[in-house]
């Protein structure tokens, strides 16, 4: 029989031995790769005083005056927050789905870890929320294996001392502000106005859960291209919230079906709201920080510096601004189209071939395109070969930009279709800017046409002259001329020959009130005072009232020749509307750091220009536009309709009692349409033609200021009176002169005082010897 052997004591001894020295030879080589990490061995850690003043690079932010983010200038898109300005719902959603035993730990979860280790991943990784912040802090990404267990021991490290040097508050807030929500939505303040156009703290649960869902692979769950994997991550935070009792059952399943609820609102220079503002709030802070230096002597970097730009804008009026421009914009558009159709030489008007050819090579040679291929050295041959060769490319229209095939050349000319614009709004009491629309798309488009662009005012400097007889010659509203052709003869104001303009219609006959005749837009009565008058006082006034731009003295400005801004327009109007006092335009009020530490404060220059009782005055002379008879009373009209719908929004129905004061204005073959509004809270312009002189409707039932241009007041101020939150509305009234008017307003008791003499008996002598 066979003898058993019996396995030796000694053997199992030994097993038992080498295990424990595993253990412990494993234990003291993690031991000593943390020692290493820490030490610096495994390559630099960052500085204690690198922790406390992690580097990055911050936006500055253009902040609205009521508090909204207008944009930013930005290298990189972030803009810091503090703790107590995180929605809740992103704490929760944050601890509950990434580590929920973030409050229990000290920056490494040793128990998530080893369950990771064991089951390979697969059952989620085990970083904290503070290695994962020291991951973002801290690190390029890996380029192997190796580097990736290196930077991971570093990590352990990084995270232990983050715990040590902040709260777990700060780790949190310092978490938000690090991550790369993608689409130029650096940190949670630049995700959540972008994805949703809200400040953090407003964020609703299922928006807080999209944006940290994006923290597993924001490549993945990139909400823009991946809608329907982005809410099903979404749909798993929520889940997590759940299993954390942060919410129940019942309001999971609820929140689940919610769409994702985008409110996508680009972070580009060339998109979002108020691009044009923005380009010449850029001009003006690059003035300013070369001007204004830093203790050290360096200048402020407005990309990188985390400025913040208090402006003057109003983030709802640049909304309806922008609204109603596009709204009008978009409309007329359809209708010149409709009209250019099948015109040869469309869509210009009045000049031959050999003057197109030249304008559209002028417009080459302005384009970028043109430029860089200059500066690489190509001939002109070669460079024309490139503008007449077809290419892929977008272009604008306004049903949304269309991928096409065309010549750079072919672009030019149908761009040069689309009728151009310039919208400012102001406060004329403070100067303050609160909209400003400088063109039709800023992406494509970038010429501004609030205060760089200047064209012909037309009718709409009329106010000027009339303002000069009032102040002059002290006449009332009621004040009647004759509807004559009114001639300045050779020699007058150094007129070469004799000066007699026609009235727009052609059309003369009767008396009309000043009033009426500025409301009619009469040429003749508007010549018949400057005669009386003059062009110098006239100009100087205009100057006076913060017109820059030249004014030639000569009798032909008062029908509009001089080429003036919007931006000159709006504030010389404001000085009506503010008793007399020219106020300049601002667009920043202040401007901080990025700890809050105020910079420079900014106030309007002003100065007097007219008496309290002359502003009320030529502001009920300018009323008379708006009413029966004026060239804008469509603005209170209640029915009808214009050809081709081209009055966009018509009817408007401003009741009569809402005062409104404003003048129209059309030059030579339509080329400009104007419309200049004034309320008592509120002064807004608005100016509409085409990139060139040349391009334009060829009749004035479509080219003149009333349809162009007014169409885009009378939708703007409309939204503004519904709003009924901005501090405009429909009964606001003109505030009338403590002291006595010493000029009569009330047309009825002027015929009874200057009975006898229809052309009133306080006239200058000679007045009336044309």
């Amino acid at each position: 029989m066979a003898k058993t052997t019996k396995p030796k004591k000694t053997s199992f001894k030994k097993l038992i031995r080498w295990f424990w020295i595993l253990v412990f030879a494993g234990l003291g080589s993690f031991a000593l790769l943390i020692f290493a990490a820490a030490m610096g061995w495994l390559g630099k850690l960052p500085s204690i005083e690198e922790l406390e003043n992690p580097k990055s690079n911050l936006a500055s932010q253009i902040i609205s005056s009521d508090d909204m983010v207008l944009g930013k200038f930005f290298a990189q898109n972030r803009t810091h927050v503090e703790y107590e300005e995180l929605s809740p719902y992103l704490i929760n959603a944050l601890v509950a789905t990434e580590d929920e035993r973030y409050y229990s730990h000290s920056g490494v979860d040793v128990e998530a870890l080893v369950r990771a280790v064991a089951k390979m991943g697969s059952a989620g990784g085990g970083s904290t929320i503070s290695q994962q912040l020291a991951k973002m802090l801290f690190h390029d990404p890996a380029q192997s294996k190796f580097a990736r267990l290196s930077q991971k021991v570093k990590e352990w490290v990084i995270s232990v001392q983050l715990e040590r040097k902040y709260t777990k508050e700060e780790i949190i807030a310092m978490y938000f502000n690090r991550f790369d929500f993608l689409n130029l939505a650096v940190g949670v303040q630049s995700a959540s106005t972008i994805y949703f156009s809200k400040k953090p703290a407003d964020l609703e649960i299922h928006e807080a859960a999209m944006l940290v869902g994006m923290a597993k692979n924001p490549s993945l769950y990139n909400p823009l291209r991946n809608a329907e994997g982005t809410r099903g991550r979404r749909n798993i935070v929520f889940l997590q919230m759940e299993r954390n009792e942060v919410i129940t059952r019942a309001e999971r399943d609820s929140l689940r079906e919610l769409p994702l609820g985008l409110e996508y609102n680009p972070a580009s220079h060339n998109t979002g709201t108020a691009t044009y503002f923005r380009e010449e709030l850029r001009s003006f802070m690059k003035d300013w920080v070369s001007k204004n230096k830093k203790a050290d002597g360096t200048e402020y970097n407005i990309y990188t510096d985390g400025l913040k730009i208090y402006t003057t804008v109003d983030f709802k009026m640049q909304k309806y601004a922008e609204e109603a421009m596009e709204e009008h914009m978009a409309n007329l558009q359809r209708v010149f189209f409709l009209k250019e159709e099948g015109r040869k030489t469309a869509p210009f008007h009045g000049i031959n071939q050999d003057r197109i050819d030249r304008l559209l090579t002028a417009a080459k040679k302005r384009s970028g395109m043109y430029r860089s291929l200059k500066r690489a050295g190509m001939s002109k041959d070669s460079i024309d070969i490139v503008f007449n060769t077809p290419k892929e490319m977008t272009v604008f229209s306004w049903k949304g930009d269309i991928d096409t095939t065309m010549s750079p050349m072919d672009s030019i000319r149908y761009y040069k279709y689309f009728l151009q614009t310039g919208f400012m709004a102001m406060e004329p009491q403070t100067g303050y800017i609160k909209a400003w629309v400088g063109g039709i798309n800023y992406r494509h488009f970038q010429y501004d046409h609030v205060k760089t662009g200047q064209r012909q005012v037309g009718s709409t400097f009329k106010p000027f002259v009339y303002a000069t007889a009032m102040r002059q010659l002290h006449l009332s509203p009621c004040y009647e001329v004759a509807d004559v052709q009114t001639c300045i003869e050779k020699g007058q104001f150094d007129l070469l020959k004799d000066w007699c303009p026609k009235n727009s219609d052609g059309k003369y006959g009767g008396v009309l009130t000043l009033k009426e005749a500025l409301g009619r837009s009469k040429n003749t009565v508007t010549t018949y005072l400057m005669k009386q008058v003059g062009p110098e006082p006239v100009s100087q006034l205009a100057k006076e009232m913060g017109v820059k731009s030249d004014i030639p003295i000569q009798p032909a400005i008062a029908l509009g020749t001089p080429d003036l801004t919007v931006y000159e327009m709006v504030g010389a109007y404001g000085t009506f509307a503010n008793k007399g006092v020219y106020t300049e335009p601002i667009m920043v009020t202040r401007i901080e750091d990025k700890n809050g530490v105020v910079l420079a404060e900014f106030t309007p220059d002003s100065k007097d220009v007219m008496s309290e009782e002359q502003a009320y005055v030529l502001l009920d002379l300018l009323q008379g536009v708006t009413t029966s008879g004026g060239s804008g009373a469509r603005l209170r009209s209640r029915g009808g309709s214009y050809l081709n719908d081209v009055v966009t929004g018509f009817p408007y129905a401003f009741d009569y009692s809402t005062q409104i004061a404003g003048k129209t204005g059309t030059t030579q073959d339509n080329s400009d349409g104007w419309f200049m509004g004034v309320v008592p809270n509120l002064v807004a312009g608005a100016w509409v033609g085409g990139e060139d002189r040349d391009i334009h409707f060829s009749g004035i039932y479509y080219g003149q200021g009333a349809t162009m241009a007014l169409p885009i007041w009378a939708l703007f101020m409309k939204k503004v009176y519904a709003d009924g939150k901005l501090g405009v509305t429909p009964t606001d009234k003109f505030e009338k002169p403590v002291e006595k008017l010493s000029i009569e307003l009330d047309c009825e008791k002027y015929k009874q005082q200057n009975t006898g003499n229809p052309f009133n008996e306080s006239s200058p002598e000679g007045m009336f010897n044309d």
